[in-house]
């Protein structure tokens, strides 16, 4: 596939940006994807096309980059994720919430033609349901995180009605993978596990071993976050952002599953306060609208994504 022009990725260092950048530089060709971020990428990234320093929070920096490339996608993945965000809320609000106005805002001046900006289950608190969460509850998040994503996608929508920017967004669950690490979230337990398994044969997990939460695989994230912007504009009906629900499961399974492969993978307890995050969040999610509206399937069972991880950790 080649691309009409030049896409652009904002925080591309992150869990999903670095897999995010090597799926769309096949897709578009290298040259065409420009990865960006405050730190230094990874030579996966730097060896096989642009990458530019860029802080969101400088507006200058975001229009010279812009300038440069007239990108005509962009994806907006910079952001300060939740547990990190509880340890300096300050910086998370500015990175999360004014990062967002700043990209915002320099996609209006360039006419880019659309816009991608992630969210997350995060949004849900303690009054959503809990089980089968809808897309339209009660949302009373109890961290910076979320209380910023809440407003994130007030903003995408409010920037869609006002001015007609293109933005389109997933309220990611927990995500899976081998190929990057997370990033500082309250289910970063999920990926840390298999590490251990492997290196140790033991871990010690920072939420309790009931605790059900929303996840999925890296594969299936990267693809939904192509397939919603790949499809037709009047396809996309939800403008905040879409459920995306993934499987569910608690340590407990995951040990379980890790035991069919390592027999005497151990796990005990010790929850911190990412438990009471988690304890905020719904067990399991309805994402109906994105099947409904542009064709959304997951593919990743909870026995695949262990078979995969065991393998490639």
């Amino acid at each position: 596939m080649e691309s009409t022009g030049n896409v652009l990725i904002l925080g591309s260092n992150g869990q999903i940006g670095i897999e995010l950048i090597l799926k769309l530089r096949e897709m578009y060709g290298n040259d065409y994807v420009i990865a960006s971020d405050i730190k230094d990428a990874p030579d996966i990234i730097t060896d096989h096309g642009p990458f530019e320093f860029v802080d969101v929070l400088n507006k200058d920096s975001l229009d010279f980059i812009f300038k440069k490339y007239q990108p005509t996608q962009v994806y907006h993945l910079a952001a300060l994720l939740s547990a990190v965000g509880e340890q300096n809320p300050k910086l998370a609000w500015d990175i999360n919430i004014q990062g967002l106005l700043n990209v915002l805002d320099v996609c209006r001046r360039y006419d880019v033609q659309k816009v991608y900006w992630p969210s997350s289950i995060a949004v849900f608190g303690p009054n959503s349901p809990k089980v089968d969460t809808p897309q339209y509850c009660p949302m009373d998040p109890t961290t910076v995180y979320g209380i910023s994503k809440m407003t994130g996608e007030r903003l995408c929508e409010y920037y869609f009605l006002k001015y007609g920017l293109d933005i389109r967004s997933l309220r990611y669950p927990g995500i899976i993978s081998y190929k990057s690490m997370p990033g500082g979230g309250t289910t970063d337990y999920a990926v840390h596990i298999f590490h251990e398994a492997k290196k140790t044969g033991k871990y010690e997990s920072f939420i309790n071993g009931d605790t059900n939460l929303p996840m999925m695989y890296m594969d299936d994230a990267i693809r939904a976050t192509i397939e919603i912007m790949e499809a037709p504009a009047e396809n996309i009906k939800i403008r905040s952002s879409y459920n995306l629900a993934g499987i569910s499961f608690n340590p407990e399974d995951l040990a379980k599953e890790i035991r069919n492969h390592i027999p005497d993978f151990e796990i005990t307890y010790k929850p911190d306060s990412r438990q009471e995050i988690a304890a905020s969040w719904p067990e399991s999610i309805r994402d109906t609208r994105a099947t409904e509206d542009w064709g959304w399937e997951l593919r990743s069972d909870l026995k695949h994504i262990v078979a995969d991880m065991l393998k490639n950790v």
